[in-house]
C-alpha cells in the first residue's frame, strides 16, 4: 500500500432495493432515491475486500452525503490512502460516492486498522 492507491466499484440500485431495504429495516427512503445506508455499505466492501481487503478492521467512518443518489444510475464508490501508519497499522482514507454524471453524492474519512501497512 502507498498513498494515492485506491479502489473503486459501481454498483446500480433498483427499486426494488429501495423496497426490500425498507422491508428489511422498517426504514422508510425518499421515492426514487438509494437509501443512505446501502451507499455507505458499498465503502464497507471496498475497504473489506479491495483496499486494504481482508483483515481489515473500521476503526471509525464519517460520511456527509450532500446529494440524493437516484435509482437505476450507476454509483461510482471510492476508497483512496491519504496517510499510512506503519507503526500502529493504520490506514486513513478518502471516501467518495458519485453518479455516472459526476455529481458528488457522499463524502468522508475512513480509518481502518489493516495489516502490512508498509512503511
Amino acid at each position: 500500500m502507498k498513498l494515492g492507491d485506491f479502489a473503486e466499484t459501481t454498483r446500480v440500485y433498483s427499486d426494488t432495493h429501495r423496497a426490500e431495504f425498507e422491508t428489511l429495516t422498517g426504514q422508510n427512503a425518499a421515492a426514487g432515491t438509494v437509501p443512505e445506508p446501502l451507499i455507505a455499505a458499498m465503502f464497507s466492501y471496498l475497504l473489506g475486500v479491495e483496499l486494504p481487503g481482508g483483515g481489515t478492521n473500521y476503526l471509525k467512518q464519517s460520511l456527509s452525503f450532500v446529494a440524493q443518489a437516484p435509482l437505476d444510475e450507476p454509483l461510482t464508490a471510492r476508497v483512496e490512502i491519504t496517510r499510512l501508519r506503519p507503526e500502529k497499522h493504520l490506514v486513513d482514507l478518502a471516501t467518495t460516492c458519485r453518479t455516472g454524471s459526476g455529481t458528488l453524492v457522499c463524502e468522508g474519512r475512513a480509518l481502518v486498522l489493516a495489516k502490512d501497512v508498509g512503511a
